[in-house]
């Protein structure tokens, strides 16, 4: 899994598979089911650690087949679940169209970002989202309008074992060079602010009410801080980076001493904005996680 994250972390799957079709992809869901086989949904793999043991189970991606992407006149988006969230955010802005350019350089998929509800400076995914096609692990397509659909900071209502197939989106008409101007902004944030030199999975931390979660890991003197090859950011202190050949162990150990250190200082209890795939009920119990 090592190769398959933008971590460059974790150990081996037991199969990974890129589905071409929503057949081939609901024919391998239902023969998961029928074994009894863990399966795992991974867009273009940023904002996951996968254990140094692995996952046994059945990963499955979309993010090379599911690609199809269409900008109407009107504004209104049909798109895939496997699009690249930056190829979404590029031609919607491009085509004039305003409400997604503040996403600009998150990374991922539009599938991974409806999971998580991504948002950046303010904004999210799900504010012009109408709809959403989902399969699930028997086979069965089934499409959720937006409003039956909860969505929170950083998360969403998608049930387990449903994959998101793709989404219908209406975005209002803007001005170009405005949208334009607010792209170039949060792009050059990003660049400025984030460690991109280094290998990560993005935010580890959710942001609690009325702080950043860099800032209190920050006034806690870690910024810099390493286990292995593992290493908080000095750029930003809400990043763990890979040096090289950092584990999962590492970055574990990375978080748990935030963690602590933040309740300690601020009596804040950060939670984790990454998910975590594959680790023991002792390993979790050890860091007080939980995972798939």
């Amino acid at each position: 899994m090592r190769e398959h994250t933008t971590f460059g972390i974790g150990g081996p799957a037991a199969g990974f598979h890129f589905p071409d079709s929503r057949s081939e992809l609901g024919k391998l869901l239902k023969y998961a089911k029928a074994e009894e086989l863990p399966v795992y949904y991974v867009g273009s793999g940023s904002n996951l650690l996968v254990s140094d043991e692995g996952f046994d189970g059945i990963v499955i991606s979309i993010a090379k087949t599911f690609t199809d992407l269409d900008i109407r006149a009107d504004g209104s988006v049909f798109c895939e679940a496997g699009v690249m969230t930056g190829k979404f955010v590029r031609d919607i802005s491009r085509a004039g169209f305003t409400g997604v350019e503040t996403l600009s350089g998150v990374p991922g998929t539009v599938g991974g970002a409806l999971v998580m509800n991504a948002g950046a400076f303010g904004h999210e995914i799900s504010e012009h989202l109408r709809q959403v096609t989902v399969l699930r692990l028997n086979g069965e397509e089934r499409v959720y309008k937006k409003a039956e659909l909860n969505f929170a900071y950083r998360e969403s209502s998608f049930q387990e074992g449903e994959f998101i197939i793709s989404a219908e989106f209406k975005f209002p008409a803007g001005d170009i060079t405005e949208i334009r101007n607010r792209q170039e902004m949060a792009s050059l944030k990003r660049r400025k602010h984030q460690p991109l030199k280094y290998r990560s999975a993005g935010s580890i931390f959710k942001n609690p009410p009325s702080f950043a979660a860099g800032y209190l890991i920050e006034q806690t003197g870690l910024k810099g801080a390493r286990s292995g090859d593992a290493m908080i950011s000095g750029r930003h202190a809400n990043f763990i980076v890979n040096l090289g050949k950092a584990t999962a162990e590492n970055v574990m150990e990375l978080i748990k001493r935030a963690r602590k250190r933040v309740s300690e200082q601020f009596d804040i209890r950060l939670e984790l904005e990454i998910e975590l795939l594959g680790f023991s009920r002792k390993m979790l119990t050890k860091y007080a996680l939980s995972t798939v």
